[in-house]
């Protein structure tokens, strides 16, 4: 076993019945049925979830939208809104899967263990949530639970947030706008939905400069990614100095994805997780907690999830420049996201 790292996942997670629908049960069952042949669950701590208290899902949510999804699962479920179902269960398996970010957080904080690194293999998923709503697949935005976690039980006052969902997580972006103990970054296809995340957002009042947005052209691969990675969330976390990493780890710009137009690789999103994690060993120990997103290709998500644990377990967190083959269309997006943040970092 690798006492490094560790995983969350719990069969209740499949309880969340979405019907015909992208984000379903099958996304975790054929994530574990890989992890489990290569062999990977076996090398790692398995951490067991618990249910989020409404207290810790008011750190972001507002009681009466956390009374509202209550109220419908309780009554047979419904739609949330066009694209995000309820069924009876959904309630309870939300506060399990904010509950199982909050307890990996604690894993990694708890030093009786070795543990550095936990991937919350949790359903539903959170970014697009904020504090009265909940859309686009997601009830309570579960990273965001987990930051106020980290602030209110350790104390924590440097979080970074880095979100590489093909989505912008404009639930994320909301909670933290004005919060400069935040520092939000997100790569994401644009535009797309929800439409939010343009390299202006940056930020409000204290906060300016701790929102970070790379609204990536469609097309961008492994070496795109890699190179806005490299050039923009970098130097900003180097000046930051996180004390804790958290990451929301959608696997929907994946090429195979059905629900955009990227061109990432499974191994690109391994590379992804070398340089997060290189960020996490300059400046907190190495402390990281990833959870699961978007992804909506089967196969995709289970070699992408694969490829990510891969370099957890290898545990090298290294730098990959990924210059070669960088568009000229991203390449002038960076430069125009650091000329916007050279106002608040030394990009």
């Amino acid at each position: 076993m690798n006492a490094a790292t560790g995983f969350v996942y719990h069969e209740d997670y499949l309880r969340h019945d979405t019907g015909d629908h992208p984000e379903s049960a099958e996304r975790l069952i054929c994530i574990m049925k890989r992890l489990k042949e290569r062999g990977l669950t076996e090398k790692m701590e398995r951490i067991l979830p618990v249910r989020a208290s409404q207290e810790q899902i008011e750190y972001v949510h507002a009681d009466a939208y956390a009374k509202k999804v209550e109220a419908m699962c309780k009554g047979g479920g419904g739609m949330l809104d066009p694209d995000t179902p309820l069924c009876r269960d959904t309630y309870s398996i939300a506060l399990l899967a904010a509950g199982g970010v909050i307890k990996a957080v604690d894993a990694v904080m708890d030093e009786s263990n070795d543990l550095k690194h936990i991937f919350a293999l949790v359903r539903p998923p959170g970014h697009h949530a904020n504090s009265n709503r909940g859309r686009g697949f997601c009830i309570f935005n579960n990273v965001a639970i987990a930051a106020e976690h980290l602030k209110r039980k350790y104390g924590a006052k440097r979080i970074l947030i880095a979100d590489w969902d093909v989505h912008h997580g404009n639930g994320t972006q909301d909670v933290f706008f004005e919060d400069p103990s935040v520092l939000y970054f997100s790569t994401h296809q644009y535009p797309h939905y929800p439409g939010t995340g343009w390299i202006t957002e940056v930020g409000k009042g204290e906060a300016k400069g701790f929102t970070v947005n790379v609204p990536l052209p469609i097309g961008t691969g492994d070496a795109g990614y890699l190179y806005a990675l490299n050039t923009i969330l970098v130097p900003i976390a180097a000046e930051f100095r996180p004390e804790f990493v958290l990451v929301s780890a959608g696997f929907d710009a994946h090429s195979a994805d059905p629900l955009s137009s990227m061109e990432v690789t499974s191994q690109g999103f391994g590379l992804f997780t070398n340089v997060i994690m290189a960020i996490a060993k300059k400046n907190c120990g190495g402390r990281i907690v990833m959870a699961l997103e978007g992804g909506y290709n089967l196969n995709a998500i289970a070699e992408s999830t694969l490829s990510v644990f891969n370099s957890l377990l290898a545990n090298t967190g290294e730098l990959r420049e990924g210059a070669v083959g960088t568009s000229a269309q991203v390449t002038k997006r960076v430069e125009e996201i650091k000329e916007v943040q050279r106002e608040y970092w030394k990009v």
